[in-house]
């Protein structure tokens, strides 16, 4: 998508990368509905009016809507009250309602859409595997920034690190994951310079916040390495794995303070960061999807009433108790939840907007 112009490249972007990645969480509520036995009523892509909409042989009717900020699968059955009319009561489908199914059932129906993403990651990553390759970085020091902790160390360009503090480094990522937990810290790294094997002592930086340390150098180049079907598949878990796993440090590192959440963001930086990685060529807009589609599975699996996760915290105390929690009490944090997520979606809005210097724009205006 690097042939077309700006804004279209961008709104075009996000448009295939969210829309991808809602089908494919709402088809993963579908699917393990039919398996479960429960009907699906409606499945839209988009909020609003619809655009287009037909209905399958099944009653399912299909929609896609004009605001593409979301989706869902309305469930038959789902959410009804206790107390049912009579009419209502008479509406339902045997054996076809979400609510009369076992608790077990209704788990795998709910917890089926982020499962849904984690596995398109796993493939995407895979797909950019085995055909543009598997990026393989080393520890090779590509930029010493001036005044660094490594400029004063003594590393310079083209130093391959070894170990730090006697621990071995294979990859760039190892590096950050060493220096990070030690701001201005005495550390011993081990480098190869020109085919010499050398130690150097030095200590960390800090960085402005105080909470990490650094160090002050880029990576090298990476080389590109395609790969089998096989490793490719198992690559992608692997890597899906390890996105995971980084994403869910820095979320508890923000909650704990150790990172400021400037870097937070929402629909306004996806659809930023999903025009420049277009730009960049195919594989690297589908290794970005495939980094959200992980996102967006954890997002969901979250215990927060609303999402995915909080109804299977419901599920897993109705397991416990042997019955549901009542309406009312669902209700309560269902409300609560609807009021986390709009507190937060409008924090990453602004987050959005100030790492766009809207804010500075409308002071120097009004100043």
């Amino acid at each position: 998508m690097e042939f077309l112009p700006e804004p279209f490249r961008t709104i075009l972007s996000f448009l295939i990368v969210l829309g991808v990645l809602v089908f494919i969480h709402e088809l993963g509520h579908y699917l393990a509905a039919r398996w479960r036995g429960v009907h699906v009523e409606a499945f839209s892509i988009g909020f609003g009016n619809a655009l287009a909409k037909w209905t399958d042989r099944l009653g399912t009717e299909w929609k896609i809507c004009w605001i593409p900020l979301g989706g869902y699968v309305k469930l038959h059955g789902q959410g009804v009250s206790e107390d049912l009319t009579p009419g209502d009561a008479a509406a339902l489908i045997p054996g076809k309602a979400f609510d009369e199914k076992p608790v077990g059932s209704r788990a795998i129906v709910v917890a089926a859409g982020p499962i849904a993403n984690f596995v398109l990651a796993v493939v995407l990553f895979a797909a950019v595997f085995m055909t543009a390759g598997r990026p393989v970085p080393s520890s090779v020091i590509g930029q010493v920034a001036p005044n660094s902790a490594a400029e004063r160390g003594g590393l310079m360009q083209g130093d391959r690190i070894t170990a730090i503090d006697g621990k071995p480094v294979v990859v760039f990522t190892d590096i950050v994951q060493a220096i990070e937990p030690r701001p201005e810290a005495p550390i011993a790294i081990e480098i190869e310079r020109e085919g010499q094997r050398q130690t150097l002592n030095l200590t960390t930086g800090r960085s402005p916040d105080g909470s990490r340390g650094l160090l002050g150098v880029g990576a090298g180049g990476v080389s590109w390495e395609r790969m089998n079907p096989i490793s490719a598949v198992a690559a992608g878990a692997s890597h899906t794995w390890d996105v995971a796993a980084q994403t869910l440090t820095y979320v508890w590192q923000m909650i704990t303070g150790q990172r400021g959440s400037e870097d937070l963001g929402g629909p306004l930086r996806i659809a930023q960061l999903s025009g420049k990685v277009a730009g960049q060529g195919m594989a690297a807009l589908v290794s970005f999807m495939a980094v959200l589609s992980v996102s967006l599975g954890l997002i969901n699996l979250f215990p927060i009433p609303v999402l995915d996760g909080g109804h299977l915290v419901f599920y897993a105390i109705e397991a416990v108790r042997g019955r549901p929690l009542s309406v009312k009490a669902q209700e309560i944090f269902l409300r609560a939840g609807l009021v986390l997520l709009a507190s937060l979606f409008i924090f990453v809005t602004w987050n959005d907007l100030a790492s766009w210097g809207v804010f500075q724009w409308v002071s120097r205006i009004i100043g």
